[in-house]
């Protein structure tokens, strides 16, 4: 049986007094509650509206008042790998995108955190959603075929060892490039494929030395496209079972269920499940506001939705549709629902601790305590 890991995912937003205080709470709580890595986001604008973005709906904004303030990953990665001596957490950004990001600059920068953190680099790599590409100019039509060559691209930079690379693609084509950065100690950074339709997962399958997928998806499903995963690894000549499972789970927690139930109802929580596909909810009775074919965060442009239309969206969003599209609950609550995904096949669980969108401050920092315990908890699954 493989060990059940865990990580945590900070947001990387800025942050007024200190430009690191997120950072430096994410380290705490990864250290405190036994992690095995630290993760930051790539994103330029963030997953919920910035309209909504106000000390009236969330407490976090005293403290972080630009919602889509959102740093620079690698440069974020650098910059823990130099406060890692201690710590030893495995560094990784989930997940960079393949739209917007060159995969040669990709490769540079993950071979350069696999040196700089001493071989605890994580490459965690997929589409790119429609908000960070699309508003940039980034040609939104064919994400997965971009993605695919943009992977092939970063293998061929990286097993070239110096010699010179030329290859053909629609997207990334190679002329005579040069890629020269050796190895750390024979190893390169590992690949997580964030992967959810058929294409995709064929390609985790293929290429992926762990599957880590971010979007809404119920237990029953993710063993299923666990199969479709290792059936493609199998089918590419792979070991099936090398290929790791994991997640990223937003967490809505806190210690007492008066908060969990507040953080629930609250117009934060709310909003997020505007990420969540039309089918899911429909299973909670609802239509959702973006249509009936809409297929969730890969579609959302929040950047574009004022306060008025946001809090009519949400209006009708029941309980029920956050916690499926969440982990909500106390500590006990928490572990006892990553027990459930452990037995559909997870492993590895990053949690990204969504809590302080609570109304309250103090109420949404307080959640970091009960995230250390859930921590704690959940490597003993």
């Amino acid at each position: 049986m493989v060990k059940f890991r865990t990580g945590v995912m900070d947001s990387g937003v800025y942050t007024r007094f200190s430009p690191d205080l997120q950072f430096r709470g994410s380290r705490s709580v990864a250290v405190a509650g036994g992690a095995d890595s630290l993760w930051v986001t790539d994103h330029l604008p963030s997953i919920l509206p910035a309209s909504i973005w106000r000390p009236e709906h969330v407490g976090i904004t005293r403290l972080a008042p630009h919602a889509d303030g959102i740093y620079e990953p690698w440069t974020a990665l650098g910059y823990l790998a130099a406060q890692n001596r201690f710590a030893r957490l495995r560094l990784g950004v989930g997940v960079t995108d393949a739209g917007r990001r060159n995969p040669a600059v990709t490769a540079q920068a993950a071979a350069t955190l696999q040196h700089l953190s001493h071989g605890r680099a994580i490459l965690g790599i997929g589409t790119g959603i429609r908000d960070n590409n699309e508003p940039y100019g980034v040609d939104w039509r064919t994400p997965v075929a971009r993605f695919e060559e943009a992977l092939a691209t970063i293998r061929a930079l990286w097993d070239s060892h110096g010699r010179l690379v030329s290859r053909d693609s629609a997207h990334f084509p190679l002329r005579d490039a040069v890629f020269d950065i050796p190895p750390y100690r024979g190893t390169r950074p590992e690949i997580w494929v964030a992967a959810g339709g058929p294409r995709m997962l064929r390609a985790a399958g293929r290429y992926a030395d762990v599957w880590f997928p971010g979007f809404a998806q119920r237990p029953k499903e993710y063993r299923q496209r666990l199969e479709t995963v290792r059936s493609a690894a199998s089918d590419a000549g792979r070991d099936p079972a090398a290929v790791g499972a994991a997640a990223v789970f937003s967490v809505l927690t806190a210690t007492r269920a008066a908060d969990v139930d507040a953080l629930t109802d609250s117009v934060g929580a709310r909003a997020l499940t505007l990420c969540a596909p039309a089918e899911m909810w429909a299973r909670h009775g609802v239509d959702h506001p973006m249509g009936a074919g809409f297929t969730g965060l890969q579609d959302l442009l929040p950047q574009v939705l004022d306060e008025r239309t946001t809090l009519e969206y949400i209006d009708r969003v029941p309980r029920s549709l956050v916690r499926e599209f969440c982990l909500v609950g106390t500590p006990d609550e928490i572990v006892d629902q990553l027990a459930e995904w452990r037995d559909h096949g997870l492993r590895y669980a990053v949690l990204m601790n969504l809590s302080a969108i609570h109304p309250k401050l103090l109420n949404g920092m307080f959640s970091n305590a009960a995230l250390i315990s859930v921590l704690r908890r959940a490597k003993r699954l």
